[in-house]
């Protein structure tokens, strides 16, 4: 059995910073107005840390903003590659708010995704003034404040990303008032960001080896994950050379590898590989899945019936996607399941319309020896992948050709390559500046496809509006969702709607 660090913390010990709402309940709950040494039982700061991981994966959040429809609606659904899925009916409205681009401001999924993001922000910013209001300056506590300021930079780069303009609250909350804040700039947030990245690199340790040479915390935050968020942070505002730095840092550490088999990604036996960087773990023993298992792949799974009841079936492959690849691309096979076909265990999917959708996502589909290990038909114990060492050379080529000169071309054409090679797929061979350009955005779509990255770097290259304006992309408003209407109305006129809205 291997052993999740995440999931030997109980939720007991956590300073409850954040009430979730639907609908018009406060998103920031009062707090005790000081800390002690005493009350940080239960392993004190790291007790705080690991409640940031368990955030992630909190059954105790229904459609929490990480990992569930939420988080497929604002990553996945608006890109040209998944769709809502499901049946028709089934959530019809998700369908043409995302789907269509045709936003709400008060609907209840983006409620839930902005409370979710501020309760983490929210736990963050209390290890943060737990250790600074007890002078905790030893290194264990320095990795775990390097650890809040790393979760505290993830979460702003999502809702800059997705709304633009957000509040800056980078304090901890002791009133409901003190949360009714005004939006900063997007470059104030990135500012922020910056500061967090930079502290969390010079902080975390490179690896969780035990003397043993064994990851003694899988999953757990190591400098080099900082860098890649950095170094993706960076590029989404062109600093291409600040970038690269950061991504060549990560490749010459020689920590990292692509793993041969591209699918393997998305197996138990691929979790944690010398590919990740950054992944949700969810516990894969019997009793973990049965009793805490996690929704990710549940609420993608095939929507069928009996042995193929695998789940609610959100977040489907598009005709798009799948007639787009090259021939023979091993991606393909690896991210589609196909309705009517061999799923790649010797079982044959049921034929549309027998069930809702022509294809399914495959990076999510249940492993049958995991489901005879288990007893468990659903896919309870898959880990999400939030970054890996694709993207860091995707990345990489990415800010090399853009700064351009005959080493950064070599270095960027080596990169795709190597993506390339993987994926069953002739090299490139010498290019242009736009042909490496538009080499980068081919293999980003491909390689990441159904993983939430797709809309977010159409609209970094400002190409959404050539891609999805079809879909109902229409103008540059669709860019950012609106502001949740209960944030709004709760912080009483000092928080202002996005244009557009």
């Amino acid at each position: 059995m291997k052993y999740k660090f995440i999931k030997t913390v109980s939720w007991a010990m956590l300073f409850m910073v954040v009430a979730g709402t639907f609908g018009c309940k406060k998103f920031l709950d009062r707090k005790p107005l000081n800390a002690s040494l005493e009350d940080l039982n239960q392993g004190g700061l790291e007790g705080l840390a690991f409640g940031l991981y368990s955030a992630f994966t909190d059954r105790n959040s229904a459609y929490h903003g990480f990992s569930s429809i939420p988080w497929f609606a604002m990553h996945s659904f608006r890109d040209d590659d998944a769709m809502k899925g499901s049946s028709a009916a089934d959530g019809a409205d998700w369908g043409v708010i995302y789907d269509g681009f045709q936003y709400d401001k008060a609907h209840w999924s983006s409620s839930i995704y902005w409370d979710q993001k501020y309760n983490l922000i929210a736990k963050a910013n209390t290890l943060i003034q737990t250790a600074d209001s007890l002078d905790l300056n030893d290194l264990a506590s320095q990795t775990n404040v390097a650890e809040a300021k790393f979760f505290r930079a993830f979460t702003y780069f999502d809702l800059v990303r997705v709304y633009g303009e957000v509040p800056k609250i980078d304090f901890r909350i002791y009133s409901a008032n003190d949360s009714k804040k005004p939006k900063a700039t997007v470059a104030q947030i990135y500012a922020l960001i910056d500061e967090d990245l930079n502290f969390a690199i010079a902080n975390l340790p490179p690896n969780w080896l035990n003397t043993a040479g064994n990851n003694a915390y899988p999953g757990r935050l190591t400098r080099y994950v900082a860098m890649a968020l950095h170094a993706k942070a960076k590029l989404y505002r062109q600093d291409y050379a600040g970038s690269l730095a950061l991504c060549q840092q990560i490749i010459s550490s020689g920590q990292y590898d692509l793993v041969p088999a591209y699918a393997s990604n998305f197996l138990v036996a691929g979790e944690n590989s010398k590919e990740s960087l950054l992944e949700v773990q969810a516990a894969n023993d019997k009793s973990s899945v049965a009793v805490t298992g996690y929704e990710w792949g549940v609420e993608q799974g095939v929507r069928g019936a009996g042995a193929w009841d695998l789940g609610w079936g959100w977040n489907t492959p598009t005709d798009n996607l799948a007639n787009a690849y090259e021939a023979n691309d091993r991606r393909r096979p690896a991210t589609i399941l196909f309705s009517g076909q061999d799923d790649g265990y010797g079982k044959t999917v049921p034929d549309y319309p027998t069930i809702p959708r022509l294809y399914w996502n495959k990076k999510v589909y249940p492993e049958p020896s995991m489901q005879e290990a288990t007893g468990v038909r659903v896919n309870r114990w898959i880990n999400h992948s939030l970054m890996r060492y694709s993207d860091v050379l995707l990345m990489a080529a990415e800010a090399a050709n853009e700064i351009g000169g005959a080493t950064n071309m070599t270095n960027a054409t080596t990169w795709v390559n190597k993506i390339r090679s993987r994926a069953g797929l002739v090299d490139i061979g010498s290019v242009t500046q736009a042909q490496m350009r538009a080499a980068v955005k081919k293999e980003r779509r491909f390689e990441f496809a159904m993983e939430g990255e797709r809309f977010f770097d159409l609209v970094r290259w400002n190409d959404a509006a050539t891609v999805l304006g079809s879909l109902g992309y229409n103008n540059d408003c669709k860019k950012y969702y609106p502001l949740p209407q209960a944030a709004i109305d709760f912080a009483g006129g000092v928080l202002v709607q996005n244009p557009c809205y």
